[in-house]
């Protein structure tokens, strides 16, 4: 019994109590603890190393945002630049540079750090006049291009530069059959756009404007791309009202020789809008008025294309009826950018994209003879079908919500088209 009562008692001496030293020990600790921030504070500001921790702070911020690629870039096609003559600010000569990214380039990078993430879009009718510009500029900002085409209008002569690219894809397929693809972002401008061609098969450019833009609002509702519609003036056939706003809803023969154009893009604007409002696609209408410019078919029987064709052919000018209807012309540059602020911006629309410069038929055809040939003759021939008698558009509504407005006159513009033509055409005879 006396064993185990000196076992215990040894044991409570064991024992750890409060007595007055503990709280000596906790104090200590607590005060090397706090001694630590002030440790590290007098280490940094010693002999000024915070300075030195700074400036290495402010070099690497300015090497991650001037430095524009950490990876050699991908060659980018050339692109054509306008230069302005020191006298009167004529756009006189087209240079082709390379684009912003490529070696060699004169043009300033976007810094790493400030660059949107590039897209994948796709382009109905890439290989035709409009497309292939549109092509050119998505390309050259650093997007991914999937062109569709049936070559019914489109040329691959439009886009041989590109196809060397690894941002660029080209399929053959016709827009009323469906296709399967995942991209961000759908230009549907696939329909045959001059008399010539969607006269020449009505029914198919029918179904073109209508089951061709069914499958691609199918295939913007099913990946939840942003889907832009190329509409037309031809929407406000013969009109009443001029200029054209938006908001006219237009004065269309449903059953004329071009209701199968007219008629089937008011039909392609409504399933826009259906699809926007009952499967929340994100559209957007951009109404597009004449253009023209260098990729134009040459024998498409637009006026433009026409007159620069038969002036150089050393042929007679065809105009049709009095030569008083008016037009309005857009150099393809300005289109293009319209299109890309439309798709870029959070408007729906419709938007009119086109140049308010108003000519007469016969005024044109002044300008082109000034340009091409001076002894060009003008001949007259009685006027076609359900011809408009005025078109010009009222772009406010693009210049208050878009901030666009084409800036390439006609005067300036026509001779970069006239340079492409001459070419062409001389290749012709070879």
């Amino acid at each position: 019994m006396k064993q185990i009562h000196k076992q215990s008692s040894a044991m409570q001496q064991q024992i750890p109590t409060h007595g007055p030293n503990f709280p000596a020990k906790a104090a200590k600790q607590h005060a090397i603890r706090s001694s630590l921030p002030r440790s590290a504070a007098s280490y940094l500001l010693r002999e000024q190393r915070l300075l030195f921790v700074l400036v290495g702070a402010v070099i690497a911020s300015s090497f991650f945002l001037l430095h524009s690629y950490y990876h050699p870039p991908i060659p980018s096609p050339t692109l054509p630049l306008f230069h302005r003559s020191a006298v009167g600010g004529d756009l006189s000569t087209i240079t082709y540079v390379q684009a912003a990214g490529s070696r060699g380039g004169g043009m300033r990078r976007v810094p790493v750090g400030l660059r949107k993430p590039p897209l994948r879009i796709v382009v109905t009718g890439g290989a035709g006049f409009v497309g292939s510009h549109l092509v050119d500029k998505l390309i050259a900002r650093g997007d991914s291009v999937i062109v569709i085409d049936n070559f019914f209008t489109g040329r691959k002569e439009n886009l041989v530069h590109l196809f060397g690219n690894p941002r660029f894809e080209l399929i053959r397929h016709d827009v009323i059959e469906p296709i399967l693809l995942e991209v961000d972002q759908i230009y549907h401008l696939a329909c045959p756009a001059s008399p010539v061609h969607y006269k020449h098969n009505p029914i198919k450019t029918i179904k073109t404007n209508v089951m061709g833009t069914l499958n691609m609002l199918g295939l913007a509702k099913r990946i939840g791309a942003r889907f832009l519609l190329t509409s037309t003036s031809e929407v406000y056939g013969d009109p009443l009202e001029h200029p054209q706003k938006e908001t006219y809803w237009g004065h269309v023969n449903p059953i004329g020789v071009r209701s199968c154009y007219d008629e089937g893009k008011r039909t392609a604007e409504t399933l826009a809008m259906d699809y926007h409002r009952g499967a929340d696609v994100e559209v957007r209408i951009a109404r597009i008025f004449n253009t023209y410019g260098p990729r134009m078919c040459i024998d498409d029987g637009r006026v433009v294309s026409n007159f620069v064709a038969q002036a150089l052919r050393r042929q007679p000018m065809t105009v049709y009826g009095d030569g008083k209807q008016t037009r309005s012309f857009q150099y393809v540059s300005d289109l293009v950018d319209g299109l890309v602020t439309l798709m870029e911006s959070e408007h729906i629309g419709p938007f009119n994209l086109g140049n308010p410069g108003e000519f007469t038929m016969l005024e044109l055809a002044e300008v082109v003879k000034e340009i091409v040939d001076p002894t060009a003759t003008i001949e007259f021939k009685p006027n076609t079908a359900d011809d408009p008698h005025m078109r010009k558009p009222d772009i406010t509504k693009a210049k208050e919500s878009l901030n666009w407005e084409p800036k390439v006159p006609l005067r300036e513009g026509l001779p970069l088209m006239v340079k492409d033509f001459r070419t062409r055409i001389l290749d012709e005879h070879k």
